[in-house]
């Protein structure tokens, strides 16, 4: 085994200085990146995310140091630290990465707009590995940050690692979606998970003219956009809009229902109702991080999607209906026309074109031109600003 590489070795350098280009690394924060290495808070084996392949890999630092030290320092990828809620044994990966450690570029860019300042009471939930919640204490100060995980496990694992660095973060084994009233009022709450709804909870303990800070999407997909909320005046709501898109493991309460293939198509997919569309495939599934994605979550409601892999020059994208068994298939083929099936009370496929022409319509408009309102009542969307909105 080769020796222990020091925390000023150059790759973190390295790194440090393409995040400050690339405008993630603000000033206020390059003290907390040069403080608190994020190797500090990985286990011994780690399973870095491929973000172009999709796929991870396990890397052991007892058996491949080198490489261990340069993902979890020199390179800007998300590490996953656990599989299948710790059910999952052995080296290999397993079904469902259910926590990790994020690209870091992702972190401070998150911790940019969060706009921490000295003596912030921060709420954390999702502690993770605990790296996170250490930027923001060597930010916030001694006893000012708190961090709920609700794995145990992952949770006493953060809480050691905070420990031995001597981060003064207070780590609570709980649920997040309840908060934490006894610490309340927050300067400003944070979420290292993707949520589909933000519990009203968070807004009644963040101060008036705090700032709620968490990934947000819809079931439609895995994706989310950053949603940066400011509490109103009389504490009653929060609204704001999105920064950008992001993909992060779900709050444990609000991940996707399953969607078994077989209760919607039980036979062929030739029983449904068949039809063709002008859309490509291209125009419809877009990029990974495409706002049209993020678009047709906001316009279908109750709807999951689910891409088949390409295979032959075809690939057939799926619809599923989350409140009943309607279902929608287009098979996209290279150089052929698409087909497409449905079945059920929806016709999912006319919703999805419906909200393809509305994003069309509306010029397009990326993550940015978003924006989220949350009361007691529930969610409201909006384009461009708050009167134009429509619930969820």
């Amino acid at each position: 085994m080769s020796p222990e590489p020091s925390e000023d070795r150059p790759g973190r350098e390295a790194l440090g200085r393409a995040l400050t280009a690339g405008g993630a690394l603000t000033p206020d924060w390059a003290p907390a990146f040069a403080a608190v290495p994020r190797s500090a808070f990985l286990p011994d084996l780690i399973w870095p995310f491929d973000m172009r392949t999709g796929r991870s890999t396990a890397v052991s630092k007892a058996t491949a140091p080198t490489a261990w030290h340069r993902y979890a320092d020199a390179e800007d990828a998300p590490i996953v630290t656990q599989w299948d809620d710790g059910q999952h044994p052995g080296p290999e990966p397993g079904r469902e990465a259910t926590s990790s450690l994020s690209m870091p570029s992702v972190v401070f860019r998150m911790l940019r707009d969060l706009d921490v300042r000295p003596t912030h009471r921060v709420l954390e939930i999702g502690t993770g590995t605990g790296w996170n919640a250490a930027l923001l204490a060597h930010r916030a100060g001694k006893g000012n940050v708190t961090s709920i995980e609700i794995d145990e496990t992952v949770a006493f694992t953060a809480r050691t690692a905070l420990d031995r660095f001597g981060a003064p973060v207070h780590v609570i084994h709980g649920d997040g979606a309840l908060g934490h009233p006894a610490g309340a009022p927050y300067d400003r709450i944070i979420a290292t998970c993707g949520l589909r709804s933000v519990p009203y909870a968070w807004v009644t303990q963040c101060r008036p003219g705090g700032i709620i800070l968490a990934p947000w999407g819809t079931h439609y997909g895995a994706g989310d956009a950053v949603a940066r909320l400011i509490v109103s005046e009389d504490g009653k709501t929060a609204s704001g809009g999105f920064t950008g898109p992001v993909e992060f493991m779900k709050l444990r309460a609000q991940r996707r229902p399953p969607v078994p293939h077989k209760d919607y198509v039980p036979g062929s997919v030739s029983e449904g109702d068949e039809s063709s569309t002008a859309l490509t495939e291209d125009q419809f599934v877009g990029t990974r991080f495409s706002p049209l994605q993020f678009v047709l979550g906001l316009r279908i409601r109750d709807c999951a999607q689910v891409l088949a892999d390409k295979r032959d020059g075809g690939r057939p994208v799926w619809l599923y209906g989350l409140t009943d068994r309607s279902w929608a298939c287009a098979w996209f083929r290279d150089g052929a026309p698409t087909r497409v099936w449905q079945s059920g009370a929806r016709r999912l496929w006319e919703e999805a074109e419906e909200a393809y022409g509305w994003w069309v319509g509306h010029g397009r408009p990326g993550h940015g031109r978003f924006g989220l309102t949350v009361t007691g009542e529930g969610e409201r969307v909006w384009v461009d600003e708050p009167s134009r909105s429509w619930s969820l």
